[in-house]
């Protein structure tokens, strides 16, 4: 079975790739980026089963579907909520919420190995499904954080936040009275929990809150940095391949 792992974070497409040999699969072909993978399709034969996640790089992956036609088996790699997922679940092989877990992943798998006998094609509407993530069913976003100050848990507000950012393995809030605190989760996990309309990941280490940015400028090779209102102990910059993204956020 040729396998194929489209996935912009290094890291993370590395595990998968570990986790699917655990699985006598072997994905020897991993892609980062929605101009990678379009290159790649148009020059190699199309796999059996990709893994494939929504949000890469260079922008949504379902632009590879507008330019490459695409039979293969999809199971789908996402941070996105559970109710878009639903939408267009039926279609796909299946959706993985990162951070994968082993589990989902067998059952994935053993749902396209069900399937791959009568070579079943895979038919997704992208634009339908294109829609429903950019623009996402409301749902209840988390609006307190509990952190805990010596022996005492300490509710704060999620208005009263200006930034989250991760350091030394560790991740942080940081309010608008200008105090960090350290919190029981990871930038990955707070991706699918924090209101997109107000708070944006402007690269791997930093989520800010719109209403927390006092200035942007120009930064070196076509970047932002961001000046927040309180929190200045290390650069805020939007990674490159965001910029785009970021500035259609703030509109």
């Amino acid at each position: 079975m040729n396998v194929l792992i489209i996935e912009d974070e290094k890291p993370s497409a590395r595990r998968l790739q570990r986790m699917l040999k655990s699985l006598n699969l072997n994905a020897k072909t991993m892609l980062h980026s929605v101009e990678e993978s379009i290159a790649w399709f148009q020059n190699n034969a199309h796999p059996d089963l990709i893994f494939l996640d929504i949000q890469l790089s260079d922008g949504l992956s379902f632009e590879i579907f507008e330019t490459i036609n695409i039979k293969s088996a999809i199971i789908f790699t996402t941070a996105y909520d559970e109710y878009a997922l639903q939408a267009f679940k039926l279609n796909s092989i299946d959706y993985l919420l990162k951070p994968i877990d082993e589990d989902d992943l067998v059952v994935a798998v053993k749902k396209y190995q069900e399937r791959a006998p009568q070579k079943q094609a895979v038919t997704l509407d992208f634009n339908d499904i294109k829609k429903l993530l950019v623009n996402p069913i409301d749902r209840e976003y988390k609006k307190r954080f509990s952190v805990k100050v010596g022996q005492h848990l300490k509710l704060i507000n999620i208005d009263d936040i200006e930034c989250f950012y991760s350091e030394n393995k560790g991740t942080y809030l940081h309010t608008t009275e200008g105090r960090n605190y350290l919190l029981d989760t990871t930038l990955e996990l707070l991706e699918n929990e924090l209101e997109p309309r107000s708070f944006f990941r402007v690269n791997r280490k930093f989520f800010v809150n719109i209403n927390a940015i006092k200035d942007m400028v120009s930064y070196t090779n076509s970047r932002l940095q961001i000046k927040l209102n309180t929190y200045n102990e290390q650069d805020v910059i939007v990674a490159r391949e965001r910029v785009k993204d970021f500035k259609m956020w703030l509109e």
